[in-house]
């Protein structure tokens, strides 16, 4: 099967992906909530360009080097669960005012581009779509460029659609009482994804 007849699933296999829920998603709709769409856009940005380029990578050898060094993946496998539980933590009080300030800031397009290289959900996506959708016969290069522009492109709905969705919700979360429950929530579902990168 060639890299053209490969298209179709491909595609479905990205934007399946990139829809259901994981860190990323869970952080965009948080953000939504708090600081609305277009503060937002830089981590949609970031998301998309980090995980373009993860995925190139992975395809282009790094996956190899995890298999060398299996404690290289372990290491930045606790790494990101201990950055995920702190990130839940910045989610959960970030409708705090300290100071007579907002305690929290939206993710940068360069922290949400490094955020990818932590995120296991990510990892995982990669190296599965590199494993499943490149053949022994195929240009690699190719393979993995298509792959990672079919990853760049569905991102930005994906993750402008969960951050529309917390736009929207955070319309009935106009009390303070509200958005801390709601950002506690959103904390917890973010510690539920970490779920199965530990087990």
């Amino acid at each position: 099967m060639g890299l053209f007849d490969q298209i179709i699933p491909l595609i479905v296999f990205c934007a399946t992906a990139v829809f259901t829920p994981g860190p990323n998603n869970v952080m965009v709709t948080a953000s939504g909530v708090n600081f609305g769409f277009v503060r937002t856009v830089p981590h949609i940005l970031g998301i998309a360009v980090g995980f373009a380029l993860m995925n190139l990578m992975v395809g282009l050898g790094l996956g190899s080097v995890f298999e060398m060094y299996p404690q290289i993946h372990v290491v930045l496998k606790y790494v990101g669960i201990a950055y995920l539980v702190f990130l839940a933590w910045k989610i959960a009080t970030s409708g705090e005012v300290k100071g007579g300030k907002a305690r929290a800031k939206p993710f940068t397009f360069l922290q949400a581009a490094a955020f990818q290289w932590v995120n296991p959900k990510a990892w995982a996506i990669a190296v599965g779509a590199v494993a499943t959708f490149t053949t022994l016969r195929g240009d690699l290069l190719v393979e993995v460029a298509v792959m990672s522009a079919i990853f760049f492109l569905v991102t930005f709905p994906s993750a402008g659609t969960w951050a529309v969705f917390g736009l929207f919700i955070g319309r009935f979360l106009h009390t303070p009482g509200r958005l801390k429950a709601f950002n506690w929530f959103m904390a917890g579902l973010l510690l539920l994804s970490i779920i199965p990168a530990v087990v």
